[in-house]
């Protein structure tokens, strides 16, 4: 197996080949504004390191989110577009997921990450890889209670120190790590999702309301 893993779920453009026993090669740049010029040569960029071609590939996984709609797309997008070329499966992974699979924590505790707006996407984990709340969007003030006393995994934990006052490692997610979390669950025979994007909300652009219309003379 040669897995390729990538995510623009965050503001992290995260890329890793992974062959079915350990991660091969791996590219990381955080940067919220460039996801879609900082893909694909992430893409060229880990195969060199590994020393091999992007047809050598037999799976893919991407992170589904929750994230904004504009980045997260281009990870989705690239995604399908290599499975549909290479006539390999594509899997979808949750990215709090992959994030909570990294925590430098044992027991209980939450991923969050930035969702803008005032807000964060977040779930609870029983562990770094049981996840027993399905991931929801709201500000931090609304969850205090159910968060309270449980440490945090993220960049958005990290925004909102009132709620959430003890943050752990990572801060961003890696495609190292939704690779290591993929690979694991294939090798046990799991079903990994479809990859669809998990938006949990409507996007920041929306058509105007009572717009002018426009017609010729």
């Amino acid at each position: 197996m040669l897995l390729l893993a990538l995510d623009t779920a965050t503001p992290a453009v995260t890329v890793a080949l992974h062959d079915g026993t350990d991660v091969v090669a791996a590219s990381s740049q955080v940067d919220a504004r460039r996801h879609g010029e900082l893909l694909l040569p992430a893409v060229d960029r880990v195969l060199a390191e590994a020393g091999t071609r992007l047809d050598a590939v037999t799976a893919i996984v991407v992170g589904t989110g929750p994230g904004p709609y504009t980045g997260l797309r281009v990870g989705l997008m690239t995604a399908d577009t290599f499975g549909l070329a290479l006539g390999v499966p594509v899997h979808g992974l949750c990215t709090l997921d992959a994030l909570a699979y990294a925590a430098d924590v044992e027991g209980p505790f939450v991923v969050a990450t930035d969702a803008r707006r005032k807000e964060v996407y977040w779930a609870r984990y029983a562990d770094p890889r049981t996840r027993v709340t399905d991931p929801a969007v709201d500000r931090p003030a609304e969850i205090a209670e159910a968060v309270a006393g449980l440490p945090a995994v993220g960049a958005g934990a990290l925004l909102y120190p009132d709620t959430f006052p003890d943050v752990r490692a990572p801060e961003h997610v890696t495609a190292a790590a939704l690779a290591s979390l993929a690979a694991e669950r294939l090798a046990a025979g799991a079903e990994l999702q479809a990859p669809r994007p998990l938006y949990l909300r409507r996007p920041d652009a929306q058509v105007p309301k009572n717009y002018k219309v426009v017609t010729p003379k």
